[in-house]
């Protein structure tokens, strides 16, 4: 057993490991296919209460803490159900109107986010800036009551879904580099449009596309926090974010480290198993003290997080540590697979094409390390 993880939180395990077997593995194949998951999934898996699982009770969530998150997200990935964007929405939009929104702001968002009635997206990246987000092109012009904004996101996960999305933008006249504001922009609003669903080499169920902002009038009223103060905002709540690709990926190892053990002991090449043979073996050794390894210290970090200690820093070892070690261990793990590795039908394959963007999204790991680098 774990000792970051409570009782409670081992039996809200069961509940969406149940969800996830009934609800999401028969469809997921049809889902990647069509590059995007109905919305009737989401509002399954808010009546559940499966979604904002950090939203209070107050505010229609479940009134739980980030170790049921980590719970989710363990639980996705176990199933490598890439397609269901659940933890974009609950684990990482969700908290920034939790933490910067108004009152009437949850009262209104919130419930109808925990539902599953409405979606959110979280917009920062743009075409050409990709982590750099002081460099953002975005921009709000205050005209009375409204911001009127203009510019575009990309790469933008729940996006063809999404009711909502949060969106970093710089407030004119001449933003300085940081000084980024947050405004939640309705799908209803004017002038709000989206692009075509984007083709991905992974994760090819998440839906994903551009968003497009011509002279959307905003209401101030749809500021997160102050004006000027959103790069702070994303800051801290990137911490959060990092940590929750290092949970995923010490679970993805983890699942299909166990997976190709099995496919090793059983598959044989020339009269005995794969497994009996040293260089396999010595291969999955190695996995599994890695494994290990990792596994301790993101259990150390969720237990930081749990406790509001959780560094910047060192949540970017923990994202650049897991997602690059993800990358190589699976496929470590393909080629002992052999061909069938190559094959769509078993978990690795999957697995491994969608572990590629670890490295990029969240901050790329060349950005993670000069996080670190910082603090030398």
């Amino acid at each position: 057993m774990r000792r970051v993880f409570r009782d409670d939180h081992n039996m809200f395990r069961d509940q969406i490991r149940r969800f996830i077997e009934r609800e999401i593995l028969p469809f997921h194949l049809q889902w990647e296919r069509d590059g995007i998951v109905p919305k009737e999934v989401w509002r399954k898996a808010g009546a559940q209460g499966l979604l904002c699982c950090l939203v209070p009770e107050a505010y229609g969530g479940a009134g739980g803490d980030f170790g049921h998150s980590a719970v989710i997200i363990e639980e996705l990935a176990r199933a490598n159900a890439t397609s269901v964007g659940f933890t974009t929405h609950s684990e990482i939009s969700a908290p920034y109107i939790l933490a910067y929104g108004g009152e009437a702001q949850k009262q209104r968002w919130l419930p109808r986010m925990a539902s599953g009635e409405a979606i959110c997206a979280i917009a920062m990246t743009e075409p050409g800036i990709g982590s750099d987000l002081r460099s953002l092109r975005t921009t709000a012009v205050r005209d009375g009551d409204h911001y009127i904004v203009n510019g575009q996101k990309t790469f933008i996960t729940n996006g063809m879904n999404a009711t909502m999305a949060i969106v970093a933008v710089k407030v004119e006249p001449r933003p300085a580099e940081r000084k980024i504001t947050l405004l939640v922009i309705e799908d209803e609003m004017e002038g709000f449009s989206k692009g075509a669903k984007l083709e991905k080499i992974g994760l090819r169920g998440q839906d994903t596309c551009e968003l497009f902002f011509d002279n959307v009038r905003v209401p101030v009223a749809n500021r997160l926090g102050e004006e000027h103060d959103g790069f702070g905002y994303l800051m801290h709540e990137l911490a959060q974010e990092r940590l929750i690709i290092a949970i995923r990926a010490a679970q993805s190892i983890e699942t299909l480290l166990e997976e190709t053990i099995a496919y090793t002991r059983e598959r044989e090449a020339f009269g005995k198993p794969i497994l009996d043979y040293q260089n396999t073996r010595f291969k999955l050794a190695d996995a599994k003290a890695q494994c290990e390894m990792l596994r301790v210290f993101v259990d150390d970090c969720l237990d930081r997080l749990l406790r509001k200690e959780l560094t910047p820093d060192r949540a970017a070892m923990a994202k650049l540590l897991g997602s690059e070690m993800q990358g190589r261990l699976l496929d470590e793990f393909l080629q002992l697979h052999g061909g069938y590795g190559f094959m769509s039908e078993y978990k690795v394959s999957r697995a491994w094409v969608d572990a590629r963007v670890a490295r990029i999204y969240g901050g790329t790991s060349e950005i993670m390390r000069e996080i670190i680098a910082r603090t030398l």
